[in-house]
């Protein structure tokens, strides 16, 4: 175990996901502390003990203790974070994030970075459709998908020890990407799907529709309930992944439009016993 619990960690940003890292990591016996711009969240962190310092001032002295530090920052956040105070950090300190696009993350902030300190992306594949360090809990990520997205910079150590903090997390399957590879998959499975359930959402007046509705529609929608600042800023970030994707699904559901409109019964149902054959699949696969 290279993670050992005599490691300080720091996270930055108490947001869901940073509140939610505090919690599973202070439950492993982790000294977590954290740096936040509401008092309010670090107080109740600090409530629930699972942080035992924090701070709305990014501080040198502060700083310059910990041996990990996870940033749980918007990108434009994160990179100007590092820009400004990555000077702070301890020497040989490890650096990680949970930020939903890579490509445009990852490479720069390992250019401004020196070489006392190593910056290794990864994307913990959880989440709600609320937000806030009020609604963190650490069952989140029970079952869940964790990536971690090394670069030709990155060493095998900061591989393992990102890998390894997944494993201490409790996430179920950890894989590795390359940070292209890693946008190029979110942008269909979690971009798009909410592209969809936004558009499902918006197509149309739904004020009465909780009247009428059964759980298909709540299932689909569900996601709907959007962070737009947070998730405008990923759709632009990776733009061309995205609507490569859009474009995709565009072209797939005119054709079944046409099946439809063409009553071209023996099309339709041809589609959706290959949709109910790859549901079943993923569905195993889930299980395994």
């Amino acid at each position: 175990m290279n993670l050992n619990t005599d490691k300080k960690i720091l996270i930055v940003g108490l947001g869901l996901i940073g509140g939610s890292y505090a919690q599973a990591l202070s439950s492993k016996g982790y000294t977590v502390c954290a740096i936040d711009i509401s008092q309010d969240s670090l107080d109740y962190a600090l409530q629930k003990n699972w942080i035992t310092q924090g701070s709305t001032q990014p501080e040198q002295g502060f700083i310059s203790q910990f041996d990990i530090v996870i940033f749980g920052l918007y990108p434009h956040d994160l990179i100007d974070w590092v820009e400004s105070y990555s000077k702070y950090l301890k020497r040989g300190a490890l650096l990680t994030d949970v930020t939903g696009v890579k490509g445009s993350v990852v490479y720069r902030v390992q250019e401004i970075l020196g070489d006392d300190v190593e910056f290794i992306g990864a994307h913990p594949m959880a989440g709600s459709e609320f937000s806030g360090v009020k609604n963190s809990r650490m069952e989140i990520f029970q079952n869940a998908n964790y990536i971690v997205t090394p670069t030709e910079k990155n060493t095998q150590y900061a591989i393992d020890i990102c890998k390894e903090l997944g494993q201490i997390l409790g996430f179920k399957t950890i894989t590795v990407l390359s940070p292209e590879q890693h946008d190029e998959m979110i942008a269909f499975l979690s971009q798009l799907t909410h592209c969809i359930a936004i558009t499902l959402m918006t197509c149309r007046d739904t004020e009465c529709m909780t009247d009428y509705s059964g759980d298909s529609f709540r299932d689909l929608t569900r996601i709907a309930k959007i962070n737009d600042e947070m998730w405008s800023e990923l759709f632009l970030l990776n733009k061309d992944d995205l609507l490569k994707q859009m474009k995709l699904f565009e072209q797939a559901f005119s054709k079944l439009y046409s099946y439809i409109e063409n009553d071209n019964r023996e099309e339709i149902r041809k589609i959706m016993r290959y949709s109910t054959s790859q549901r079943e699949l993923f569905d195993k696969t889930r299980e395994k």
